[in-house]
């Protein structure tokens, strides 16, 4: 966790992000800046779907996916929608601790169980599921997963400014990964 930079106040952001959306993303949500009215967006979010996180933004700040583990992989036509149609050109990806999609092999029964009994599958089938899809969402460890991530992305699109951010679930607050 070493890797995390704490944004107490204006001077943390780094100025890379400084005067940008993302660093108006750190400011709104960490330290509280007043909210501001926006009618299109400024920046495009990636972020887990885990239910424990929320993002302390203006309406209309931001478009944002939610996907296991921050992992926009699977999710490329709506970023390359929101840069293309949206006009986005900077992109926070947040990543967060205690993220489910880290050691996903050892959810395997829990994860079949729930399948049988919530959706009625055969247990057949629901191996098959986990067995397919699992090593496409495992994500190793959440924060070398949103720096390869974020280096990911700026190779597919050069132009646009994408920041590695961390979550932290128990005092919901954002931090910035340093590469």
């Amino acid at each position: 966790m070493n890797r995390l930079l704490p944004v107490n106040c204006i001077e943390d952001i780094i100025p890379e992000y400084r005067h940008t959306p993302i660093g108006l993303l750190l400011e709104f949500h960490n330290l509280k800046r007043p909210f501001a009215t926006y009618t299109e967006a400024q920046l495009l979010v990636g972020m887990c779907m885990d239910n424990r996180k929320h993002l302390h933004i203006p309406e209309n700040f931001s478009y944002i996916i939610r996907s296991g583990g921050a992992n926009l992989r699977y999710s490329e036509f709506k970023v390359s929608y929101a840069i293309s149609v949206g006009k986005i050109k900077h992109i926070a990806l947040i990543g967060h601790d205690n993220c489910g999609m880290v050691n996903l092999h050892s959810r395997k029964d829990e994860f079949i169980r729930g399948l049988v009994d919530a959706a009625g599958w055969t247990a057949e089938r629901a191996e098959e599921h986990f067995t397919n899809f699992a090593p496409m969402f495992e994500i190793g460890n959440e924060i070398e997963f949103v720096v390869t991530e974020a280096k990911r992305l700026r190779v597919k699109y050069p132009k646009i400014t994408v920041a590695p951010l961390f979550y932290h679930v128990e005092t919901n607050r954002l931090s910035i990964v340093e590469e």
